[in-house]
């Protein structure tokens, strides 16, 4: 018996209902502009110790915000919280930060020092 050739080859396929045919896969949902959402990174006032703080929502309430933040923190492994409608994340975290927000729909935009 040759490798190349199929076990299949021989069988046939007369007599068998047709098949259904494939279907077509949804569309994919475009992302919704949730806004734009302010990176910054703050140290003074702070003992010396920087943080990365997410400000100017517009449009999402406190739950959704603990929520933000509990997914920086994990993917961040560090500490953080929710103070007066601003996501406040330990470190200078920037760039992670952003890319979470991204991917939650908003356009972050680096702000400050």
């Amino acid at each position: 018996m040759n490798a190349f050739n199929s076990p299949f080859a021989g069988l046939d396929s007369s007599g068998l209902p047709p098949g259904n045919p494939i279907p077509e896969p949804p569309p994919s949902p475009q992302k919704k502009n949730r806004g734009r959402v302010d990176i910054v990174r703050e140290k003074a006032g702070r003992g010396g110790k920087t943080v990365t703080v997410v400000q100017n929502f517009i449009g999402i309430g406190l739950p959704e915000k603990e929520s933000l933040a509990k997914k920086m923190q994990r993917t961040c492994g560090t500490g953080g919280t929710v103070k007066e409608g601003r996501i406040e994340i330990q470190g200078d975290q920037r760039e992670v930060v952003a890319q979470i927000l991204i991917e939650a729909g908003f356009k972050p935009v680096m702000a400050g020092g």
